[in-house]
């Protein structure tokens, strides 16, 4: 299963925009509560947060998320920052990763669950085990079923990639605390839901669950009062 919004540069601007279209009116249509927030957040830019950051491969999105595992996105960011330094100014390739010494990926930042986690990763892409054109072409469960055997690769971290790499229109992180935070407040639940009553609540969003899940993720960055807009509110899924 590819993405939808792949292909040529000049025609992907004028697609997003129609898609954006079409996924709102699903959404509104579907869910009274995302209509809200759409209603409610005019400005919003799902994909604001992701031309604040570098395009990433696969493996580069993976090394993103397993370096923000557990991790605020401030951290993550300074983190990502030393890693940087130590691999001369960029994030390093599957080979540059199995090439260097754990102690070097240690001295960036990671911790040694964390080096031997990357360690992995980077070996399977550079054997072929992995591969970005391969695994583009599977289905979101199927990519995730691949990468979490992995250990240290959870569901959420593959989901985290499948957005930030792959750009897929229809994953949610159901194990995300900030998301089921924002689901309680916005549906007006008594408690936090549970990662099954997230998957059920977001069922009726499908195939559209990346942007529904962006609104919500907005809509708790408005209610914080954090600086900035809701056009940057989403962020990176930091496991």
């Amino acid at each position: 299963m590819t993405n939808a919004l792949e292909g040529d540069p000049s025609a992907r601007e004028h697609d997003y925009h129609a898609f954006l279209e079409t996924a709102r009116h699903h959404l509104q249509t579907v869910d009274p509560v995302i209509a809200r927030l759409i209603e409610e957040l005019p400005g919003f830019d799902p994909q604001a947060w992701l031309r604040e950051l570098p395009r990433v491969d696969l493996f580069g999105a993976l090394l993103f998320q397993v370096v923000g595992q557990q991790l605020s996105v401030a951290v993550t960011r300074r983190t990502i920052a030393r890693l940087e330094a130590v691999f001369g100014g960029h994030l390093p390739s599957p080979a540059a990763v199995v090439a260097a010494d754990p102690a070097t990926l240690r001295s960036g930042g990671l911790s040694w669950r964390k080096v031997e986690t990357v360690r992995d990763l980077a070996a399977r892409f550079l054997d072929g085990r992995f591969s970005q054109d391969r695994l583009s072409t599977l289905s979101d469960q199927e990519i995730i079923d691949e990468l979490t055997v992995v250990p240290g690769i959870g569901p959420w971290t593959a989901q985290g990639a499948l957005i930030l790499a792959l750009q897929r229109q229809d994953v949610v992180l159901p194990g995300d605390l900030a998301l089921r935070k924002a689901i309680q407040v916005a549906y007006g639940l008594e408690r936090r839901p549970t990662s099954d009553e997230v998957l059920a609540i977001a069922e009726k969003w499908r195939p559209y669950r990346t942007l529904a899940t962006g609104y919500l993720f907005a809509s708790a960055f408005e209610r914080s009062g954090a600086s900035g807009s809701a056009t940057n509110a989403v962020q990176p899924p930091r496991a």
